[in-house]
Order: structure tokens, then sequence, then C-alpha cells
């Protein structure tokens, strides 16, 4: 197996994953990583003084090392031209270089697109504003009671069938909803298909039980393919599950509480719709034909972990 280096993507990942206190082993398990790759990186770009791991010295000395090894490649307006337009789509750099080399366009590496933004910024550009800005985290408040989820009988992610993890089979969906302004008001409902990261949306004028059962059971019966199981965390707007059950093929399992990498691949799309969606702001304007093409938008931009196809080209196939 080659060796790939840690991404600046992943850092951010590693670095949440790390002060929730997970041992390499575990963090590896989370990425996708082998456990060796996570350690080697613990070890070459935690901080020099303190021993800890923070994303943006690790990205900084990892940087500093490339810009001494790498040689000085050349490229013209043209091909920075063709960079530029998959920026301004909010690809990250990672999907633009493994797509443009994918159709033959551009042989480039996404670490030098990220020189080229932070060249650009340090001269008053603005293209550093299309990267995925770092997430204010979320920390469970210990020694208090979490009444959270609390829901008799509810199916728990251990007795999810063991093929829902590996992968390798389409139909094993993951859900979770998007707040708006408010905790209880205009939301989207998220499902995201694990194999693909192929993506629907649902428009919600409440954040309630009703809405997200009666919507999500219009979702599922739209989908052409069968959608077997769905994950969700333990939100209580996913407590009639067993209505949405009855009413279609899908069988619903609950993540542990607080561990949000068990549904990683919906935490991770739920990133990439906030660039369209940022918190704090009201989604009363939405409307589900607005939520079609957002869905539409991401399932088109290729990812690295499908060889830099699309989840629409993979999910149709």
């Amino acid at each position: 197996m080659s060796y790939h280096q840690v991404t600046a993507a992943e850092r951010y990942t590693l670095s949440v994953l790390r002060r929730q206190g997970l041992t390499d082993a575990a963090i590896a398990r989370a990425m996708g990583r082998h456990r060796s790759t996570i350690g080697r990186e613990m070890r070459r770009n935690r901080s020099h003084s303190d021993g800890t791991y923070r994303i943006d010295l690790a990205d900084w000395y990892a940087r500093g090392r490339r810009s001494h090894s790498r040689r000085n490649g050349r490229f013209g307006p043209a091909d920075w031209q063709q960079v530029r337009a998959r920026l301004v789509e909010q690809w990250s750099p990672e999907q633009i270089a493994g797509r443009l080399r994918r159709e033959g366009r551009l042989s480039i590496s996404h670490e030098t697109i990220y020189r080229y933004i932070w060249l650009d910024r340090a001269e008053g550009g603005t293209l550093y504003q299309q990267l995925r800005g770092a997430r204010k985290q979320r920390r469970k408040r210990y020694g208090s009671y979490d009444s959270r989820g609390r829901l008799a009988g509810k199916r728990m992610i251990t007795e999810r069938p063991a093929i829902v993890e590996g992968r390798t089979q389409v139909g094993h969906w993951e859900g979770d909803t998007v707040l708006g302004a408010g905790q209880a008001g205009p939301c989207v409902l998220t499902l995201v298909e694990r194999k693909t990261g192929y993506l629907v949306l649902g428009q919600l004028r409440q954040r309630t039980t009703t809405a997200v059962t009666q919507r999500a059971t219009q979702m599922i019966r739209r989908e052409a393919r069968p959608v077997r199981t769905i994950t969700v965390d333990n939100g209580t707007e996913f407590h009639d599950y067993a209505a949405i059950e009855q009413q279609t093929a899908a069988r619903f399992y609950f993540a542990t509480p607080h561990h949000s990498w068990e549904r990683g691949t919906n935490e991770n799309t739920n990133g990439l719709l906030r660039q369209y969606l940022p918190k704090g702001q009201s989604m009363a304007h939405l409307t589900q034909r607005t939520c079609d093409r957002l869905a539409a938008h991401l399932n088109r931009r290729p990812r690295k972990r499908l060889a830099f196809r699309t989840p629409e080209e993979c999910y149709a196939r």
C-alpha cells in the first residue's frame, strides 16, 4: 500500500479528535487511515515546545518541509484560471487537483494550490475565503445530567449489520438536521448515502418530530434505489422513527451519544453545506426547490475517496 501524507483538511479532523481524548488507533479508524500514519503526523508536526498538536502549527511545519524538498514547478495564467474557477465553486484544493488530474487537464498538487491561496491572501487577495473555515467546537459538559436522546427500545449502532461499516453496498444512509437561526425554527434535513456520499436535502418549517417524520418519509420514498438503513444521532426529532419504518423499508440505528465520528459521512457533508447555509443565518427563505439545487451542486463536486468521481456519478452507477 502506498503512503499518502496527511492533508491540511485532515489535520483539522485530527486535532478535533485528539482534543476529544482519542488514541492514535481510534483516530486512525475514524479517519480511515493507518495508525502509523497518524503516529508519524503527531511526532513530526506537534509543538516543539509543549508537545501539543495544533492545526495551524502542524500545517506550518509540514509546508516548511515541503517547500525545501519540492521542485519549483511553474504554472501559467491559464493553469491558475482553471484553479480559480473551481475555487469560486467552493471546491477544496484537493478536489480541484484530483479532478483536473483525472480529466487530464492539469497535473498539480493540492499543496501547491494551498500555497497559491496563502500567497494571494498575503497580497490582499480573497481566495482564502472560498475555503472551508474551522467551525466552533462544542464540548460535553461532564458532570451534568444529559437527557437528550433518551428513548426506550431504540436500535443502537452496535446492532447495525456489519455490511454497513464496510461501505460495500449502496443503500445505507446517515441522517441529521442542520439548524438555522433558532433551535426549533426553519432548518433542513440531510440524508447522505455512506458508500457514495450522495446527498438529499429536505426543507423543514419546524424542527419537530412530526415535521421530520413527514419529510424523511417523503425523501425515502422518492429514492429510486432502496434505502436500507439510516444511522442518526440522538436528537428528539428522530423519536418517531418507528412511524418512518412502518411506511418505508428503512431501518433506523442510533449513534452512541457524543460520538459524532460514528456518522462521519454526514458530519463532513453538513460542513460542506454550511458554506451555503452559515450558522446563525435564518433558513425561513428556503424552499424545497432551493434544497434540491444545493444538493445537486454538492453531488457534482468530486471527492478524493471516490477517486475524484462525483457522488452523483457513483450513485447513478
